[in-house]
């Protein structure tokens, strides 16, 4: 050693390296067998990042830069995926206040859902009428919803409880009682007491039309339901309703580095154990902490609009073309899928969560309730998607297509094609407006054996008007079947 010890000593560590440069000299001996496995090479190639570089398994400076990126970017990746259904309610909710609507205000589609407002696969067959109710004040009454289809959902979109025919009411008068995580006083007598984790929620019900009267059946839908907070039960005050019909406004959550801004937004309002630890973690990991404001630096901003870029290809892939067989109803050609083809709710195979079918429904539906992925027989609802003629070869709005629905078709209520583009996965905006025909269009028209043929493309088939749904050229576009109340 030709440094003496005196002059390591004074010299602080460099007493280690001394030691250390003539003690690696030569290759390292273990005092047992160590498998391969275990050894890191010095030198590591990867497809992501490239060579990696190690000194005996100690990543150097380049190495460490490479993997913090890495695991920062894959956690953003994952924050937007797992982070979705937060995000997708957050937006829907922050939409209808953007228009006004404050909680317990109920909103209606009057006369029917158009392309103008921005929403997740909506259909304009029948009229929708939801709600945001939020209980952080104080539990919420819900009362006399009527024989409508709905549910409600909680800030992360899961599924509290089922509203109207497929619920606990079965469509007679009733009142609910939506119970927040931190209420402490009592619940009197009279209700059907429904607990929750979180504050905000979204109500949300499907009216039922009959004879083609869409006006009388909002006016007997907005005389008979009341909505509002438990403290004013003496002295409920007036229901204030707001026509939705024709509005101009977005409820979708961003694709792009703002949906972080979304995700914490949720985070910050909702109670510190709303959701599951193990989620809250990954948020955390990005900067989304409950109490601290969420600021990430030039770095992270970088990381998090790689990320979000990252996985909204992810999720387009994962809707657009799904690579998992067990989505689709039929083997072959026959293009009918659905991440609810499962029949789970939860997105649960055998114990699993089906990752995949989770970020799938989240990112092109709104609303949840095990009425859409199981029904019972005459209640609930069937869903299937298309989006391509052919593995690869997506719809096309230039050209003309057709779809035949055997009959009798299998809805006691109503069915119906609808539209959406690829882009929005909203309503397909076109001079037709309606995005899509149903059993309660007025100039539909059946086959001479029941069936019901249904043509999509620019121009309507001689004959065919009743029938067909208006696309565009040069614009992409997906199709949902719908079946309320399947009876098979």
């Amino acid at each position: 050693m030709k440094l003496s010890v005196q002059k390591c000593l004074l010299t602080g560590f460099v007493l280690f390296a001394c030691v250390t440069q003539n003690a690696l000299a030569e290759k390292p001996k273990y005092a047992a067998d160590v498998p391969s496995s275990l050894i890191t090479p010095d030198s590591v190639q990867t497809d992501y990042l490239g060579e990696l570089e190690f000194f005996d398994g100690m990543p150097n400076d380049l190495t460490v830069q490479k993997a913090y990126d890495f695991l920062d970017t894959y956690r953003a990746v994952e924050s937007f995926l797992s982070g979705m259904p937060a995000a997708s309610i957050y937006g829907l909710l922050e939409g209808h206040r953007g228009i006004g609507m404050q909680p317990n205000d109920l909103g209606i589609t009057e006369t029917l859902m158009d392309a103008r407002s921005l929403w997740l696969t909506p259909q304009t067959t029948t009229p929708y009428a939801h709600a945001e109710i939020d209980v952080k004040n104080g539990p919420v009454v819900i009362e006399n919803p009527g024989p409508v289809l709905g549910f409600i959902d909680d800030a992360f979109f899961l599924y509290v409880t089922d509203i109207g025919l497929a619920g606990p009411d079965k469509g007679k008068p009733f009142k609910y009682l939506l119970v927040g995580p931190d209420y402490t006083g009592e619940t009197p007598q009279g209700y059907h007491v429904v607990r929750t984790n979180t504050y905000r929620h979204w109500f949300i019900v499907r009216l039922f039309v009959a004879d083609g009267d869409v006006a009388g059946t909002v006016n007997a839908f907005k005389k008979s339901i009341r909505i509002y907070p438990l403290a004013q039960d003496d002295n409920p005050p007036e229901q204030r309703f707001f026509n939705l019909s024709g509005r101009q406004y977005n409820t979708i959550h961003a694709s792009d580095k703002t949906f972080y801004d979304e995700l914490n937004a949720v985070i910050q309002y909702e109670p510190a154990n709303a959701f599951n630890p193990e989620l809250v973690g990954l948020f955390a990991s990005i900067g989304i902490k409950k109490g601290q404001p969420f600021a990430p630096d030039k770095r992270m901003q970088k990381i998090l609009t790689e990320g979000a870029a990252i996985a909204n290809a992810i999720a387009r892939s994962i809707v657009y073309r799904p690579r998992s067989e067990s989505v689709y109803f039929y083997p072959g050609e026959r293009r009918w899928y659905s991440p609810l083809a499962g029949g789970s709710s939860e997105f649960l195979d055998n114990g699993e969560r089906v990752l995949a079918d989770r970020v799938f429904f989240h990112y092109y539906a709104t609303g949840i309730t095990p009425a859409m992925a199981k029904p019972k027989v005459g209640t609930g609802s069937v869903y299937a998607m298309a989006t391509d003629v052919a593995k690869g070869r997506y719809l096309d709005g230039g050209k003309t297509y057709s779809v035949t629905l055997p009959g009798p078709v299998p809805a006691q209520n109503f069915w119906s094609f609808m539209v959406y583009s690829g882009q929005t996965r909203s309503i397909l905006e076109t001079d037709q407006k309606t995005g899509g025909v149903g059993s309660n269009s007025p100039n539909l028209k059946a086959n001479d054996d029941g069936s019901f043929t249904v043509w999509f493309g620019p121009k309507a088939p001689a004959g065919k008007e009743g029938n067909w749904v208006q696309t565009e050229p040069n614009t992409s576009y997906n199709c949902l079947l719908r079946l309320y109340s399947p009876w098979v």
